[in-house]
């Protein structure tokens, strides 16, 4: 009887512990989507696409930005490339597993295969693009295909959470500017909509093991193939 009130007790205090870490899991994303939305209203301002990207590891901020594809006069400096190759230079490594990236709206294909490829851990958006979006259209985020026939290079899909805070990003959004928003709402380019969370699949023991074994092949052997680290 007492074997089984400690096992209840134990049970019940890990439950309580899920869920204050949950807790401030969530005001840990809430505060860098906030600090997102400022920064893509600043992008709008500065006559950029109105978009931005934060990187974290843990609690620190690596890296941030705004679109630069005006700036620099290059279609390939979005926020998000931009952020992984600052948080690249930064940390040294080509490796972001355990890295979470926080973006106003659902990044695009060429941005969503980047973040595959510096296998980024966890990706938090919050407006959906239907229309151009690298996991609502073309499913490239959360594909598995590119971890299974190319695990030296990729990890297997990151932890989704989408449709995050969508609202407070398009109310944002509309008062920056009522007319440009307004239209690509109309158009169907970007959706508000209840946030979805996709986890990571349950995986077997083998898989698990080969998991744990390929960051240090990665780091010591794959990635020094005309890659630096």
């Amino acid at each position: 009887m007492i074997q089984i009130k400690m096992r209840a007790s134990c049970a019940g205090d890990l439950k309580l512990l899920n869920r204050m870490e949950c807790k401030i899991s969530d005001n840990f994303d809430r505060q860098m989507m906030s600090r997102c939305i400022a920064l893509s209203v600043k992008s709008g301002i500065e006559r950029e696409y109105p978009y931005a990207a934060i990187l974290c590891r843990g609690s620190e901020v690596i890296a941030e930005s705004t679109n630069k594809v005006a700036h620099d006069h290059d279609v390939t400096r979005h926020a998000e490339v931009v952020v992984i190759c600052e948080a690249q230079r930064r940390l040294r490594s080509i490796s972001l597993s355990d890295c979470v990236m926080y973006v106003n709206a659902e990044p695009c294909v060429y941005c969503c295969y980047a973040m595959r490829e510096s296998r980024i851990g966890r990706v938090v958006y919050g407006l959906r693009s239907p229309q151009m979006g690298g996991n609502s259209r073309w499913n490239v985020l959360a594909d598995e295909v590119l971890s299974n026939k190319l695990p030296e290079v990729f990890d297997p899909p990151p932890e989704i959470v989408a449709g995050f805070m969508a609202s407070e990003v398009e109310q944002a959004l509309l008062n920056w500017n009522p007319f440009v928003w307004g239209t690509i709402i109309k158009r169907g380019l970007f959706v508000a909509g209840p946030p979805d969370s996709l986890k990571r699949r349950h995986q077997s023991l083998a898989e698990r093991v080969t998991r744990a074994l390929l960051p240090f092949l990665r780091r010591t052997v794959f990635d020094r193939f005309g890659r630096w680290i």
